[in-house]
């Protein structure tokens, strides 16, 4: 294996022993044979296909359904550090929630100086109809996936914060699934924190925020916008394992100031809806009219507290890359404490001499829209050509506050499996994170995201990018 001196390998240390982690999987990885490791391989992408794991491009031709690729060697995490990594998602969640119950109420952080007004009266994501509204149980979050990235040994750092309505939970535990039916001989010689009871954790953890007319086993639904949205697998499937309903705002209506689903015997009121619409189109009267996806007087029984909406509305503001750069002085704030996980260095180039520095050093950096997903609408300077930097130089000067720009970080390195043996590839870390009155819960392990292509940094799927089974092992 070829190694970049830049990057930290996962599992191969600098004198090229193998590090603690991986220690008890290679020793298996080096017994199995090659062939039969291959033909494995291809039976994990039948094994997906069969299962209808697929995500949809947006833009791509008629919206064709792909496979996200799957890579079956894990990545691996010791019980250590993930006892570390979890102190520091615990902090963000708490002060992720602490900053939006704030901002929605007397903007404590905004009259202390610490953060700046226009960043929440200027943005599209901050909901008016929320402000002197706490939710059911006081939770904003119910759900949080925080994008981890490790630049060393012991250096993971947040990259984004997903507060509005995380995805891929569906293939945390699918790839989980493959590799226990494609290796169920390496689980007894590896032990590894199971992650398949999200589904119940996730359930729990929803009915804890039923709002206080609910019965003694709250109504959960999961609302879909339907089988044409591109995570349409992931919202059935959760409904399934959750034994909650799937509706979209078609099966529901307003009736005597609850929100219900049509069934088989009429309507039933439910407390709990885990929604995976966007704010605009939750509810017609409120916000976008034209929306066929939402509930027309839905706001008006959450406002009343008949129902839990998770995550709230208007909690979409988190996720603001311009915000993101402020997580630090928020995390101290709320907290009290120092941030236990680091953010990457970020340049506001709303701010004068940071858009400066950024027009001057475009080619190193990566710039990123602030309301941006997905990997689309960014520039990343050193993979650039000098026509794309110019071009974007452009863009930047005419709407600065749209984007902020970041170093090109040396992201750790795991091995995939290719036909010339194992090689190292870029990896991010999505660990999913449940909030409710009872405390936070995090899964130990989450979605590792593979950037499938030799040197590539981008690992969303929607740019290529594969999967992996993400292993925390037991103490």
């Amino acid at each position: 294996m070829s190694h970049s001196p830049s990057s930290f390998d996962e599992m191969i240390a600098a004198d090229s022993s193998i590090r603690e982690a991986y220690s008890g999987y290679r020793d298996w990885y080096d017994g199995q044979d090659q062939a039969a490791l291959r033909r494995k391989g291809k039976e994990a992408e039948g094994f997906f296909r069969k299962t209808g794991i697929t995500f949809n491009v947006y833009g791509d031709n008629a919206g064709e359904e792909r496979l996200i690729p799957f890579d079956m060697i894990p990545r691996i995490i010791t019980a250590r550090e993930w006892r570390k990594l979890t102190k520091g998602i615990e902090q963000r969640v708490r002060a992720l929630n602490a900053f939006l119950h704030d901002i929605y109420h007397r903007q404590e952080i905004v009259r202390a100086g610490r953060f700046p007004q226009r960043l929440i009266a200027e943005n599209a994501a901050f909901l008016p109809e929320m402000v002197g509204m706490v939710p059911p149980g006081g939770v904003y979050t119910h759900i949080v996936g925080i994008d981890l990235v490790r630049t060393g040994p012991d250096d993971f750092m947040v990259l984004e914060d997903n507060a509005r309505t995380p995805s891929g939970v569906s293939y945390m535990l699918e790839n989980r699934e493959t590799m226990m039916a494609m290796f169920p001989e390496l689980f007894s010689k590896v032990p590894v924190r199971p992650v398949q009871d999200y589904p119940r954790r996730l359930a729990k953890s929803l009915a804890a925020c039923a709002p206080a007319c609910a019965g003694e086993n709250p109504v959960v639904a999961v609302l879909t916008p339907g089988i044409y949205n591109s995570a349409y697998f992931e919202h059935s499937f959760l409904a399934d394992q959750m034994g909650a309903e799937l509706v979209e705002g078609s099966d529901l209506r307003v009736i005597d100031g609850r929100v219900a689903m049509r069934t088989t015997c009429g309507y039933t009121p439910i407390d709990v809806i885990y929604r995976r619409v966007d704010d605009e189109y939750l509810d017609p009267l409120t916000f976008n009219p034209d929306s066929a996806l939402g509930v027309p007087g839905i706001m008006d029984v959450y406002r009343a507290g008949r129902i839990t909406i998770a995550n709230a509305p208007g909690t979409g503001i988190a996720d603001d890359k311009a915000i993101y750069s402020f997580m630090p002085e928020i995390v101290e704030f709320y907290t009290g404490e120092k941030p236990l996980l680091a953010n990457v260095p970020t340049w506001r180039c709303s701010e004068a001499d940071s858009l400066a520095y950024v027009l001057d050093n475009l080619a190193e950096l990566v710039v990123k829209e602030v309301h941006g997903s997905g990997g689309y609408g960014m520039l990343i300077g050193p993979t650039s050509s000098r026509k794309e930097v110019a071009d974007f130089a452009v863009k930047l000067r005419a709407k600065p506050e749209n984007y902020i720009a970041q170093p090109t970080l040396a992201l750790s390195t795991v091995p995939i499996f290719t036909k010339a043996g194992l090689a190292p590839r870029h990896v991010d870390l999505r660990p999913f994170v449940l909030v409710s009155p009872q405390g936070i819960d995090i899964t130990p392990g989450g979605l590792t995201r593979v950037a499938l292509k030799k040197g590539s940094l981008v690992v969303n799927s929607s740019q290529g990018g594969g999967t992996k089974d993400s292993w925390v092992l037991e103490d």
